[in-house]
């Protein structure tokens, strides 16, 4: 009898909590890594535009899935830091950056972990392994900025300058993070250009380029042949700025390794199975080409 007859429970579900995702293909990658595994997996999408979700309305959230049955949740912008509150529990990497992507829903309670940070750093290293040994700077001090930021310093990067619209929320994250590597290492930036001339790299962990947030958000000027540019964004995998920095004849690192690599650890945490790598890297290429 094949594993999907008719009225075998699902194994896990699970859904992605997060604003403009609809065009998200994590449900896909983690329901066909779960089928490859025996497993019957189901990956909902809960996008906070549809359904009028703000920050106040995330106990109400954690108290449906609970209810629901669910094996857990990710969690991306704008929810990775005000999810944390009510929590009953947190990794210590989840504690040390001050942001979930990943809510495991077990006996009860509610446990985040962050797997961003690992999901940036193994396919960086991949792509750029020499990479580390020069300033750095990087735009974006939200959930996923911290995860990037601990990842980049993890490496030894020397000098990181964060840049944020919102200035206060680059001062609390060098803070957290000088508290962890050096305040020598981290610092607020001001003048990106003055920042960039001397970089050997630049990383966006903002949300700008994603489907719902279209744009660039590094001036054609400031871009040039010996920099480096790394993207969080995945959807679409050619976001405007890697398109122009590559047109500069930029080394560039797209989105994709980050989403595999965060799923491949969060779907280890909802189901206690150790998923293929290498599958779920080749599948977030495929399904987004």
């Amino acid at each position: 009898m094949s594993r999907w007859a008719v009225g075998r429970p699902i194994s896990h579900r699970l859904f992605l909590l997060g604003q403009g995702i609809k065009a998200s293909r994590t449900p896909g990658l983690h329901e066909a890594e779960g089928a490859a595994q025996g497993l019957w997996v189901s990956y909902d999408i809960l996008d906070a535009l549809d359904w009028g979700i703000t920050a106040a309305d995330l106990p109400s959230v954690l108290a449906w899935a609970m209810q629901s049955g669910f094996s857990g949740f990710n969690v991306t912008h704008p929810f990775k830091q005000s999810i944390i509150p009510h929590l009953d529990g947190l990794s210590d990497r989840a504690t040390a950056l001050g942001a979930v992507n990943t809510v495991v829903l077990r006996d009860g309670r509610a446990v985040g972990h962050n797997t961003d940070w690992c999901g940036y750093q193994a396919p960086f290293l991949d792509a750029l392994p020499e990479a580390g040994k020069r300033p750095i700077v990087q735009l974006g001090a939200g959930g996923a900025g911290a995860a990037v930021a601990y990842a980049t310093l993890d490496l030894g990067a020397p000098k990181l300058t964060i840049f944020d619209l919102e200035v206060d929320r680059a001062v609390e994250l060098v803070v957290r993070m000088a508290n962890l590597f050096g305040a020598d290492r981290v610092e607020v930036g001001h003048d990106l250009a003055a920042a960039l001339s001397s970089a050997e790299g630049v990383i966006n962990a903002t949300p700008i380029g994603m489907a719902t947030h279209p744009g660039c958000p590094v001036p054609d000027q400031l871009l040039r042949p010996d920099l480096w540019v790394s993207e969080i964004v995945y959807f679409p995998l050619a976001t405007e700025l890697l398109v122009r920095a590559r047109k500069a004849g930029c080394r560039t690192v797209d989105g994709a390794g980050m989403a595999a690599e965060q799923a491949y650890r969060a779907f280890e945490l909802f189901t206690g199975v150790t998923p293929d790598r290498a599958r779920m890297h080749a599948r977030v290429r495929e399904v987004i080409s």
